[in-house]
């Protein structure tokens, strides 16, 4: 059975199967999924899983815990749009870990700089959005004058 079937079989039953737990443990999309819409909570089990995926752990922290997903982190963190709404949906505040990766991504360090940090990026962050020198750059600029 491979975890797309044992997900869709426990959801028809709307009830958890610990049996069929460890196939879908195997998949960061359908354990996200039997997280969300079977156990309507936590599916430990499948965290390791599930940290591996930047979206689903950062989906998995918004609507299944409702907060930090510290397992997940290092994955959100290699990913500007991950990183982004992490830091503005679940931390209210920097993600510092992501920043790198935010960096990287012009419209991702405008909005990070105007909704995140409310002002000038850190300077790493600062010098790179300047050499990009782009339309969100120059709204970056506007922003900090």
């Amino acid at each position: 059975m491979t975890p797309q079937e044992a997900y869709y079989k426990a959801r028809q039953s709307e009830k958890r199967i610990p049996e069929l737990e460890p196939i879908i443990s195997k998949d960061a999309y359908y354990s996200y999924c039997y997280a969300l819409n079977v156990i309507k909570g936590r599916f430990i089990l499948a965290e390791p899983t599930i940290s591996k995926s930047a979206g689903y752990s950062y989906y998995y922290a918004k609507y299944v815990i409702e907060g930090k997903f510290i397992l997940g982190e290092p994955a959100i963190s290699k990913n500007a749009q991950s990183s982004f709404y992490y830091a503005i949906g679940i931390i209210k505040g920097k993600f510092i870990l992501g920043e790198p990766a935010i960096s990287k991504d012009s419209e991702y360090s405008y909005l990070y700089a105007t909704d995140v940090i409310k002002g000038k990026l850190p300077d790493f962050m600062h010098n790179q959005m300047i050499l990009e020198n782009n339309e969100y750059t120059k709204e970056y600029v506007k922003f900090i004058q």
